[in-house]
């Protein structure tokens, strides 16, 4: 048993999450997160929200509430989202708690006792409307390295290259267009080039290994090319205070959101362990060299999973030019693999929520069932490249394989053994034709199991679905429907037997994609349809920390948790034989089958000319 970290980026609080977000980071990791617990391993799968920066200081100005009021009404929306579509946290917090703060000024304290946090003059934006500090993703311009003209204050898409605001050509503030101040500024900066080489030695194993997508390991190669100091504080009063004298008394300038976000991961990891009772336990993930950690985000998070948190771990425990020694947190494994995924666009058109061109998940899941949207995402996804979400191809995919491909399985295999015997049938003798198809199905669980593993769920999930059709197949060449004499009663109950075995270890191959069917496929076969654990919502108090520079009541918020292990926990990855005289009833259908008219209704609502339903 390996015990496995699945680390999950953390959905920003400015506003609701879209189905573009999860296809990024939070179906991947759920898919893989349940196939490993079925495969054996102890996962231990956290996230949050990420609620500091500047988007939020905004966003809550437009709403005319605090950016702590914001974050908590975003908080409870994304926790409710992400719980509704099935996703099996172990922990998902939110990085305003105590706890999190207290985590992230020791971490801070440790780097730069070990040297790895270097004060430097720097030339901040300052928006001249607001006085407030614009943050580097904020600023726009023409990029001096590509020409690109809408290059971000860090980073240009378009090539790939860091920058900063004050490199940017004709920069202007994305919030009101205008042209941002600069002003000399006293800030902390992680100091990327004494890490360097410990950074390129562990990318040059990561590469080795060949385990990484190659997309990701050569943008990751590439970020080695420009180490610089990256600014780790910023003047702005919402953000965690810096905990060192001289910068105490200074409540303008605080952590920037780069630095404590990433260290989520690792608060969230000891706030489930205090949690559960055992507050060390979180160590068995983090300081056993044994142990693995995949992270999973979208391809715009790459730079801050292969260079900024790596560098910050290495800067933790003193393994730099500069040397220096691990902290109470002692030595922290790195990354052993980011697996980023794409982009996923909208009918052609990237995610704006500003454009319109969104669908919130909250909206989606109240018109459509969970397991719709992530059969769609696991079978046509941004896995590797980008890909494109249409109503079309939506309503095609949920018709044709969801329906009519494996919920047409189920349901007649139900009906048939509800008509015709009531309960699972006894097996008899067994055909040729009856040993391939059961074998095949049976060997779905190495193959689709090493693809899931790999990080290959559309592979992993069309051989699945794969399987299906075999089975289909199977039946219509058997014609269990026409055996009605009594002298082929017995043959009739091993078809039906065999074929519900093989729906029974197709349901759970598909489990950890679509674990709500699951349940019901469960219950349509005479189980008690809890064949796959699902999450669920505790109200927690936050812990009462010594935190420097916060005071006050200590705060109740939601987290996502889940029981995943024991008598109820998930089922093994491999065939069960099913139970012979287990009561079968006639079915209700598991999946809904959608009109045509769905994709018009949806693209005239993209337009604005339909609200709630109805024409605006």
């Amino acid at each position: 048993m390996t015990k496995v970290l699945s680390a999950v980026a953390w959905p920003y609080a400015n506003g609701p999450r879209h189905i573009g977000h999860v296809a990024g980071f939070g179906v991947p990791s759920d898919v893989f997160s349940r196939y490993m617990r079925m495969s054996g391993h102890d996962v231990l799968m956290v996230s949050g929200t990420d609620e500091h920066g500047t988007p939020i200081l905004v966003a809550a100005d437009q709403a005319g509430v605090t950016p702590r009021e914001l974050a908590d009404v975003n908080n409870r929306i994304i926790v409710e989202d992400l719980v509704n579509l099935g996703l099996s946290y172990d922990l998902f917090t939110r990085t305003t708690t105590r706890h999190h703060y207290a985590v992230v000024q020791e971490l801070f304290r440790q780097v730069h006792a070990n040297g790895y946090m270097i004060e430097q003059t720097t030339y901040g934006a300052i928006s001249p409307s607001t006085g407030r500090t614009l943050p580097d993703r904020y600023i726009e311009g023409t990029c001096p390295i590509c020409g690109a003209t809408d290059a971000r204050g860090d980073q240009c898409d378009s090539c790939g290259n860091q920058l900063d605001p004050t490199d940017l050509i004709n920069p202007k503030s994305r919030i009101n267009g205008e042209t941002p101040k600069f002003v000399e500024s006293q800030h902390f900066f992680l100091d990327l080039p004494a890490l360097a080489d410990a950074l390129a030695g562990w990318l040059g194993e990561r590469e080795a290994d060949g385990s990484w997508r190659p997309n990701v390991i050569r943008f990751s190669q590439g970020l080695l090319k420009d180490m610089k100091p990256r600014a780790m504080t910023r003047d702005i009063d919402w953000g965690i205070p810096i905990p060192l004298d001289g910068w105490r008394d200074q409540p303008g300038k605080r952590l920037y959101v780069w630095f404590d976000a990433v260290i989520g991961y690792l608060s969230a990891s000891i706030e489930w362990a205090r949690r559960t009772g055992d507050p060390e336990r979180w160590r068995e993930w983090w300081n056993d060299p044994a142990a693995v950690s995949y992270y999973f985000q979208g391809k715009d998070n790459i730079t801050f999973h292969s260079q900024i948190w790596p560098a910050e771990l290495l800067g933790s425990m003193g393994r730099g030019d500069k040397g220096g020694t691990p902290g109470v947190f002692g030595e922290l494994n790195l990354p052993t693999e980011v697996v980023a995924s794409e982009f996923m666009t909208m009918e052609g058109k990237q995610f704006s929520s500003s454009r319109g061109v969104v669908i919130y998940v909250r909206d989606m899941l109240s018109r459509y069932q969970p397991d719709a949207l992530r059969y769609f995402i696991c079978a046509a996804g941004p896995e590797s490249s980008d890909s494109d979400f249409t109503w079309a191809e939506f309503v095609t995919r949920t018709n044709s394989e969801l329906v009519a491909g494996w919920g047409n399985l189920v349901n007649r295999t139900a009906t048939m053994i509800a008509k015709n015997f009531g309960e699972i049938p006894a097996c008899g003798p067994l055909e040729a034709g009856d040993e391939e198809v059961l074998t095949a199905v049976r060997g779905g669980f190495d193959v689709v199991g090493d693809l899931i593993g790999r990080h290959r769920q559309r592979a992993a999930i069309a051989e699945a679905m794969r399987l299906v059709g075999e089975v289909n197949a199977y039946i219509s060449r058997t014609e269990p429907f026409k055996l009605k004499s009594a002298d082929q009663r017995e043959r009739l109950g091993t078809i039906l037997h065999v074929v519900a075995q093989c729906v029974a270890d197709l349901n759970v191959m598909l489990s950890p994609f679509l674990p709500h069917s699951s349940n019901q496929v469960h219950r349509a076969l005479g189980g008690d349809g809890t064949l796959t654990p699902m999450p669920r919502i505790e109200e927690v108090t936050d812990f009462d920390d010594e935190v420097e520079g916060i005071d006050g009541q200590l705060h109740t918020y939601p987290i996502i948790t889940g029981d995943y292990t024991g008598p109820h926990g998930f089922r093994n990855w491999a065939s069960t034989p099913i139970v012979v005289g287990t009561p079968v009833a006639k079915p209700s259908p598991i999946f809904t089958k959608l009109d045509p008219s769905v994709v018009e209704e949806e693209t005239a609502r993209l337009r604005g000319d339909v609200t709630d339903g109805a024409p605006a």
